[in-house]
């Protein structure tokens, strides 16, 4: 096991499961992982670049400064305790109410329209 596993392989399976797994060495089938939840999606091979590339499009027409926020309070708020994550995450809440995103997301909610968000 390497590039971490013995580390996130337990915080996303359990450590029961992660220690048959590595202990083992068994392959598991994808329908497996996607159960345990190491797959967000689970599709046809003939689908996967489809699905991929929609991913992708939802991602890129986001709002960058939201999106690049959640990620960070994601996996800043694994190794604090419940307070430094609320503290984290209301920074973070603060930061994007304030930008021309968020003006932007809810002219587009009133208009009914998709919004264009700009990283602004």
């Amino acid at each position: 096991m390497d590039w971490g596993g013995t580390y996130f392989l337990p915080r996303l399976i359990g450590m029961a499961k992660a220690c048959e797994l590595i202990f083992t060495g068994e392959m598991i089938s994808a329908e497996e992982a996607y159960t345990l939840g190491l797959l967000n999606k689970l599709v046809a091979p003939e689908e996967l670049m489809p699905a991929t590339y929609e991913l992708a499009r939802k991602l890129a027409d986001g709002p960058p400064i939201s999106l690049r926020l959640a990620k960070r309070a994601l996996y800043h708020n694994q190794d604090v305790e419940l307070r430094a994550a609320l503290e984290f995450e209301t920074f973070a809440q603060n930061v994007c109410r304030e930008t021309a995103d968020a003006r932007e997301g809810i002219r587009a909610f009133v208009e009914k329209r998709p919004p264009r968000f700009q990283g602004r």
